[in-house]
């Protein structure tokens, strides 16, 4: 069994680099093309089961890949809820706050790391309990702790995942031991 962990396509905030976490917006002209160029890699496995972010750019970018029919929503896959910090760039951020890191701090009125992990960690027992495949569509800091939490870190090694709009990761296991066997992919075209 392998999951396959998709960031969404290119939007007008992670280009400019604001933090996106519940503001609900589209994919760019460019997202739209990252997100089709995963169509013929996805389409080339079967997938026991998709799940999806409920926000507009992972639901479309799933439309777009090809995996939209048959996607379940699944709130757990929401973006980090930035609070305070949404629609703001890390270098507003720091004029503020000049040691803060999200992965140690969290946002104030927002969610801190433990509280994406658990909510990763959920998403990951429905991913091991499928008999199959899976793919998830998501967003960048959400899917950094769920890649940290595959491998059994805490949620806040997700600081050590860097995770490009529009790629495709791939978990699996050697040994029965969770692995990464891709991690930012990107896709030609």
């Amino acid at each position: 069994m392998s999951v396959f962990v998709i960031r969404h396509g290119e939007t007008e905030w992670s280009q400019s680099g604001h933090h996106t976490g519940t503001t609900d917006i589209a994919l760019t002209d460019n997202g739209r093309r990252q997100a089709e160029r995963m169509r013929a890699v996805l389409a080339r496995h079967n997938f026991a089961l998709v799940l999806v972010s409920p926000l507009q750019r992972a639901r479309e970018t799933c439309g777009l890949a090809g995996l939209g029919e048959g996607a379940i929503v699944d709130p757990d896959l929401m973006e980090w809820n930035y609070g305070e910090y949404e629609g703001l760039t890390p270098k507003e951020i720091q004029a503020k706050r000049p040691d803060w890191l999200i992965f140690r701090d969290g946002c104030p009125g927002g969610e801190t790391a433990a509280q994406v992990g658990a909510r990763v960690d959920r998403i990951l027992a429905r991913a091991r309990a499928a008999d199959g495949d899976v793919a998830l569509f998501a967003h960048g800091h959400v899917l950094r702790v769920l890649g940290a939490r595959w491998l059994g870190l805490p949620p806040h090694a997700g600081q050590h995942f860097l995770l490009d709009t529009g790629t495709v990761s791939v978990l699996a296991h050697y040994h029965e031991i969770p692995a990464v066997r891709i991690w930012n992919g990107h896709l030609a075209g």
